[in-house]
């Protein structure tokens, strides 16, 4: 049988941070390699990203940067979680994230930090007897600050969405040599907007992820295992009286290597994330790299 574990279940229950964007950070919510469970038990974890939106693109181009009043949106995000699996089949899990943002645009600039929006969700593995797919539902809490100097910063920009969210995601991984050293992985996640504040209603989002990962490296106690992974992330336009539709909405690919260290029952994983494909919908200020580091504690 299959164990739990891997780089696709791992993308599935890996923190997923709960934050509007104005370009972007949905990616982080898949394509991790790290916390996965192995049966029952526990899994305590801390998450950090980071991307620095600094380059104005339209379309599928770079576009001259006199063209958005936006010129800078460069975020730290902090995750802290908790997973745990009652059985090999059910569990679930709750992550508390935190962003601290630097937003400058035409008219100035700020900096602030502020608790986002907190995840709960529910995690079966149970649809298949070796556990190699299954399924993710919850809901993500309108928590976070969405009313920040809202003279400077629009609503895609806060850290908070406002909205209350229903999540829903599903995965499935396989071994591709008989010695279950390489396992492909494919992955997705879906975020619908369900319960809206003040006429901002955040684009419904779908974030994907496929790869391989290897598990036959080690140096003594410390077990290596690479990852390669592709992730294409979509996100339709905002909407309502408060939104800036005609600037919002988006599709991204990216190429995604990273690696775990794995010192039982200590897990390191990081992955840089490169854009190889972005549309946009208008002007929007979109990252050339994100960068990704998790560490997980299980019990």
């Amino acid at each position: 049988m299959l164990k739990i574990g891997g780089g696709l279940l791992a993308a599935t229950l890996a923190p997923s941070l709960g934050w509007a964007c104005a370009c972007g950070c949905g990616v982080f919510d898949v394509g991790t390699s790290s916390m996965f469970p192995d049966g029952a038990g526990g899994t305590a974890f801390l998450q950090y990203d980071y991307q620095d939106q600094n380059r104005n693109w339209s379309g599928a181009s770079q576009a001259p940067a006199a063209n958005n009043d936006d010129k800078e949106i460069r975020t730290d995000f902090v995750t802290a979680g908790l997973q745990y699996m009652f059985n090999s089949s059910w569990g679930v899990q709750a992550e508390v994230p935190f962003a601290y943002r630097y937003f400058k645009t035409a008219d100035g600039s700020t900096t602030w930090g502020s608790l986002g929006d907190i995840r709960v969700e529910g995690i079966y593995t149970g649809l298949m007897a070796d556990l190699s797919a299954g399924v993710t539902f919850g809901v993500k809490l309108p928590t976070g600050n969405d009313n920040f100097n809202p003279g400077l910063v629009d609503r895609d920009t806060q850290i908070g969405s406002g909205s209350t969210d229903i999540l829903l995601g599903g995965f499935y991984r396989h071994n591709l040599d008989r010695n279950q050293k390489w396992d492909w992985f494919a992955q997705l996640q879906l975020d619908v907007p369900v319960l809206i504040q003040a006429q901002y209603r955040p684009g419904v989002e779908l974030d994907t992820a496929a790869g391989i990962d290897y598990k036959g490296w080690s140096v003594g106690r410390v077990k290596i295992s690479p990852v390669g992974q592709v992730i294409f992330s979509e996100r339709t336009s905002d909407s309502g009286a408060a939104a800036n539709s005609e600037n919002s909405g988006y599709q991204h690919i990216l190429l995604s290597p990273g690696v775990e260290f794995h010192i039982h029952p200590v897990k390191f994983y990081a992955d840089v994330e490169l854009p190889v494909f972005q549309n946009v919908t208008g002007n929007q200020v979109v990252a050339p790299v994100l960068f990704k580091a998790s560490v997980s504690f299980m019990f």
